[in-house]
């Protein structure tokens, strides 16, 4: 039986590489559709927690890993020896960036090179990482070919982008359109076909390259627009003006406009690193993108501007920044998930700490930081109460969980720094808030 019959027949194997917030939710769209799934990661502990029925990210509930696992349809393992038994390979592992904002492929690779051991004729690999236009042709492609095997004739290849967005009720996997690029024909049709199985609607484009422009667009796209607002906050707070108010007027136009909110900085594994990606990609070819590039100097200094309006509030109670007790709430990057890569909450953290202030942090979904690469914050997050509050010479709202009572943290609060608008409801003390 060739690929494309057990395809149809819903009896390949699937391996992903890569359990977390990519990686999980594929496993959990292709076991509910009968196919076979062996899990790869390099954490032992995340492994035999998956194999005990045991999950680690919050939309994806330990009964349903544990049913999949008892029903014999998923299992996690350390031993990439064993990619030799699955017939699709999808890679889902990071693609951050190192300490000079260059792309970081370096899990990318050591991924392939563990395909490489051990790929065989009728293989699929597919690539799932957010990464520049030419990385599947540049950088999968010839590691999987120095083992002899030509792509397109002995095994296929193909890059889709993941679309996963943690904490939207409105959309999962398996509602979100997937775009697919192949390396040839063959392979773009088999890995529609896969893909096609799982998800409500697959698009197949012309290329690898095509599918990974249309990723770096996707979230380039959003980081401008949250650039340009957090740009005007920053005028407009100068002015006297609410951007979150003319935001909401300007929302009203139902044409020509689509809102965007500022925040304390961007977060999430996708869109504070993209940008970056494809700046340093457009270097080969001698082009500057301007805008690219001014949106992220932007979005990242916003936590300077945040530590800043601390500063000021803290000084219009007459109490330096330095010494001062401050309660980061959230330490999310957005709302209402348990998921902390790239948080602005952690860059806040730090530089309040280097200005001398002693700061905790609450966070309902995150109840300690985990290892960062390139942060070492050591914190576990601590009780909210009325006398924890009151114990704090301020309290900065990072993230804006819905769990959180804010009339109650206002009222048993000294001060409030509000950097999501999540305040906008409370009608009493409200002397206390300062926006940010």
């Amino acid at each position: 039986m060739d690929l494309a019959e057990k395809i149809e027949s819903l009896t390949a194997r699937i391996g992903v590489i890569g359990l977390g917030y990519v990686g999980l939710p594929l496993v959990r769209e292709f076991a509910a559709r009968c196919f076979e799934v062996v899990g790869f990661d390099v954490d032992p502990r995340k492994v035999d927690m998956l194999n005990r029925g045991e999950s680690y990210i919050k939309h994806i509930s330990s009964s349903l890993v544990k049913s999949l696992v008892s029903e014999q349809k998923f299992e996690a393992t350390t031993d990439y020896d064993r990619l030799k038994e699955v017939d699709c390979i999808l890679i889902c592992v990071p693609t951050p960036l190192d300490q000079m904002k260059q792309p970081d492929l370096s899990y990318v690779e050591k991924s392939c090179r563990s395909i490489a051991r051990s790929l065989r004729r009728g293989q699929m690999v597919i690539l799932e990482s957010t990464t520049y236009p030419g990385t599947t042709e540049e950088v999968v492609m010839p590691i999987l070919e120095k083992t002899g095997l030509v792509c397109g004739r002995d095994f296929y290849l193909a890059y889709s982008p993941e679309r996963e967005d943690p904490g939207n009720p409105d959309f999962a996997t398996g509602t979100i359109p997937k775009v697919v690029g192949g390396m040839d024909e063959e392979s773009g049709r088999l890995a529609t076909a896969l893909y096609s199985k799982i998800v409500k609607k697959a698009v197949c484009v012309s290329s690898t390259r095509v599918a990974e422009a249309s990723k770096m667009l996707e979230n380039i796209y959003r980081c401008i627009n949250i650039a340009l607002v957090n740009e005007l906050k920053v005028l407009f707070d100068k002015m006297g003006i609410d951007v979150w108010e003319v935001i909401e007027a300007a929302s009203t136009k139902p044409f020509g406009f689509q809102p965007f909110y500022p925040g304390p900085g961007l977060g999430g594994h996708c869109i504070p690193i993209d940008p970056f990606y494809l700046s340093w990609k457009a270097r080969e070819f001698e082009t500057p993108t301007r805008f690219i590039e001014l949106a992220g100097e932007i979005n990242t200094g916003m936590p300077d501007y945040v530590v800043l309006k601390m500063a000021d509030a803290l000084n219009s109670a007459g109490k330096p920044l330095k010494g001062s007790r401050i309660l980061v709430l959230g330490a999310a990057y957005k709302r209402d998930v348990d998921d902390h890569r790239e948080s602005p909450s952690i860059v806040i953290i730090e530089k309040l700490e280097g200005k001398g202030a002693l700061v905790h942090y609450n966070d309902p979904h995150i109840p300690r930081f985990a290892k960062q690469r390139a942060h070492s914050i050591d914190l576990e997050s601590v009780p909210l109460d009325q006398e924890m509050l009151a114990s704090y010479d301020a309290v900065l709202v990072a993230t804006d969980h819905s769990a959180y009572d804010y009339d109650w943290i206002v009222e048993h609060s000294r001060l409030i720094l509000d950097t999501r608008n999540a305040t906008r409801n409370v009608t009493k003390n409200r002397g206390k808030i300062f926006k940010a």
